[in-house]
């Protein structure tokens, strides 16, 4: 059987407080309201951080769909652009090659 990690009252070392002693003179009302106080600050905190959070992810999402989106058009685009330098490139050689013959 595991030994117990109960201790009695003689065997409990004392605790000392890390406060400064002007902080334990004021009392447990005043430490309970500034705790009261501290968590309601980093709840309100934590919720801010929650909602930009959600903000953000929304955003990722939405990022992630104009990627896509852009990928689309840019080979559409290099498509466009591929075809059209084919077909002026073809003319401009025609075309060129007409001007030299017309001018000699």
């Amino acid at each position: 059987m595991p030994p117990s990690h109960h201790y009695s009252q003689s065997q409990a070392l004392p605790r000392h407080s890390m406060l400064p002693p002007s902080s334990t003179a004021a009392g447990p009302s005043s430490m309970s309201a500034a705790k009261t106080r501290q968590y309601a600050n980093l709840q309100a905190q934590l919720e801010q951080l929650n909602a930009n959070l959600a903000d953000t992810q929304n955003l990722l999402r939405m990022t992630s769909v104009q990627a896509e989106d852009m990928r689309f058009l840019g080979g559409y685009v290099g498509a466009l652009f591929m075809g059209s330098a084919k077909v002026l490139g073809e003319e401009g050689v025609k075309g060129n090659a007409d001007k030299k013959e017309s001018e000699s």
